[in-house]
């Protein structure tokens, strides 16, 4: 037979697993609900009339490579257009730092920036490599390529499992 001491007890190392497990499931919600917030601010700047005008501005330049592209808008009377390709170009670096530090959800990325992200790196992927070579900085933009990276395999995978 089970005494009462015995019993309550039992029921205190019940409470605490319970405890224990709740609070476990809140520090998940609680991780969750802050990379939301997070991606939705990015969301929020994306879709910035700023930021649109920067995006525009970029995806509307014409060039065959980097020589072509410094020698249409290289000059300082192209500062707008500088600002808008370094601004779109800075965007995507800090999602894709965001990314590899896993402080947000690839799934959430995926949704919704994957085609911008995409299209944005093939537009950008000469220009990013000519400013590695001219300035020496082969890191310049790695993170925006490290995403594209990213949503290429996922794409990849996606595609085998459909």
């Amino acid at each position: 037979m089970v005494d009462l001491q015995t019993v309550s007890i039992m029921v205190a190392s019940a409470s605490v697993v319970v405890g224990i497990v709740y609070y476990a499931f809140q520090l998940r919600h609680q991780g969750k609900m802050r990379q939301t917030d997070l991606i939705m601010k990015l969301y929020s700047t994306f879709e910035s009339r700023e930021f649109q005008e920067a995006w525009v501005e970029t995806l509307r330049l014409e060039f065959s490579d980097y020589e072509d592209y410094l020698n249409k808008y290289g000059a300082a009377s192209d500062k707008p257009k500088y600002v808008s390709i370094n601004m779109v170009a800075g965007f995507f670096e800090g999602l894709g730092i965001l990314l590899r530090r896993k402080l947000i959800d690839i799934a959430l990325v995926d949704d919704l920036f994957s085609s911008d992200i995409m299209l944005g790196w093939h537009k950008m992927k000469p220009i990013v490599e000519g400013w590695r070579k001219q300035f020496n900085r082969p890191q310049m933009s790695e993170w925006f390529e490290y995403v594209h990276h990213e949503m290429q395999k996922r794409e990849e995978q996606q595609a085998v499992t459909h």
